[in-house]
């Protein structure tokens, strides 16, 4: 029997379109693989084998099988947004153990372009770090166990680098998509604002938070991007020159950048730079209060998400990270640093088409319990690897993660790319370029 698992999800909802293999078997085959290599990786904290195979039957009868883009393709679903009939975990054991009565927008939207839902993926308490642990388990890289998925959306990015489904749903509020993207090799995309249903815990983080997909090609990215914004993405009918600023400093003063996430940005521009594009050096005019107002904005999100519940089923992490955002709520709901912030940042967006930088600063900390560490050690191993990504939240604007090269340890390494608003069909075609000129491999494990 073919094996569909590690197929593209454009390769696999073709075969079952045209019948080629049926949605049971599709969904069966990653069943085992997840059965196979989940133990090791943590990517999933619940499973729904039986009821994935039940829904996978039901997409095989359905009449408009022909026309799903995404016709049996086994989708995963971060555990912060809600699944029919599963518990939202949230990575927390202080929140109900209760089955969702609706699908989440995005989930529904998944499922109605033909997608089964095989499981929800690890993710760190209330998605605050950019590291994958707790009750639930620990997510690793694929790609070298000993490290951390990232996070938040970590067990989901951890899921697809692995080949334990196609695609997955995360979501992003100060670089959750696009760290664990990097870490694992894929491409993601974060939309800009309202480009994606959000509805994100209790207010989207301020409106920072969005959902969106990831992937191991741009084609699919491309894919599940159109179901979830259920909008076209299309392709340029032609390459033109495009003005791509190049920045290697971190927007966080004090902060490192390590040789390989240089050298990969590097990489690109040259790359992008030979194919014809107009590339140069420059650095966006980051304020130096920049660390300041995304730390606010990162902790009095977490503040509002964990009101209500009981502090003493919190780890002691989450619990510090809320106190400290509360006395910034107030401040942090007007608006007023977000739209500084972009004020500053436009004009150098007027006269670069996109912005290249490095992804990460350095490769992720160890795999390991740092629910159980103190909030200041884990607010510095999450600032000193991911310095790149806060600035596109607190904006609004899209941003992605691309593989390009490879760490020391043969892990990948990857840039970033980011855009003005309403530019996301013009980023994925520089991902697209970037496919072609640097190719990566696409999926971990045995």
């Amino acid at each position: 029997m073919t094996s569909w698992a590690g197929r593209s999800a454009a390769e696999i909802a073709a075969a079952v379109r045209e019948k080629r293999v049926t949605p049971r078997e599709v969904v069966a085959g990653h069943l085992a693989r997840i059965e196979r290599l989940d133990g090791r990786i943590g990517a999933f904290r619940k499973v729904r084998a039986g009821a994935a195979l039940t829904e996978a039957d039901e997409v095989a009868g359905r009449a408009d099988l022909a026309g799903l883009p995404l016709a049996g393709v086994p989708v995963a679903v971060k555990d912060n947004l809600a699944v029919r009939g599963e518990s939202c975990r949230n990575g927390s054991a202080a929140t109900p153990d209760t089955p969702a009565a609706e699908d989440h927008v995005t989930v529904a939207r998944l499922r109605a372009a033909g997608a089964v839902v095989v499981g929800l993926t690890n993710v760190p308490e209330l998605c605050v770090f950019g590291t994958t642990e707790g009750p639930y388990g620990i997510a690793r890289n694929p790609w070298d166990p000993s490290r951390t998925a990232g996070g938040s959306s970590g067990g989901s990015a951890a899921a697809v680098a692995a080949g334990l489904v196609p695609l997955a749903l995360g979501n992003d509020g100060m670089g959750s998509l696009r760290i664990p993207a990097a870490n694992c090799g894929l491409v993601t995309l974060k939309p800009g604002h309202a480009v994606v249903p959000a509805g994100i815990g209790h207010g989207d983080w301020f409106g920072m938070a969005e959902n969106g997909p990831l992937a191991t090609t741009v084609e699919d990215l491309r894919l599940m991007l159109a179901v979830l914004a259920d909008a076209e993405f299309e392709r340029p009918k032609e390459r033109r020159p495009l003005s791509i600023a190049v920045a290697l400093r971190s927007p966080l003063a004090g902060v490192p950048v390590s040789r390989p996430y240089t050298n990969a940005v590097r990489q690109a521009a040259g790359a992008l730079a030979r194919s014809g594009h107009r590339v140069r050096r420059a650095e966006p005019p980051y304020p130096l209060s920049l660390g300041v107002t995304a730390l606010r904005h990162w902790t009095a999100g977490t503040a509002v998400d964990a009101a209500g519940l009981d502090p003493a089923r919190l780890a002691r992490r989450t619990r510090v990270h809320a106190a400290v955002g509360r006395r910034f709520t107030r401040a942090v709901g007007t608006g007023a640093a977000r739209d500084r912030l972009r004020a500053r940042l436009t004009p150098f967006f007027t006269e670069h088409d996109v912005l290249l930088t490095p992804a990460l600063a350095r490769r992720s900390p160890q795999a390991g319990p740092w629910h159980e560490r103190g909030w200041l050690r884990n607010i510095l191993a999450n600032s000193a690897y991911s310095p790149f990504t806060p600035p596109w939240n607190l904006t609004g604007w899209p941003a992605m993660s691309v593989p390009v090269g490879t760490l020391p340890s043969g892990a990948p390494c990857a840039v970033q790319l980011v855009g003005r608003p309403g530019t996301e069909s013009l980023l994925l075609g520089v991902a697209e370029e970037l496919a072609e000129l640097v190719p990566w491999r696409r999926t971990a494990g045995g």
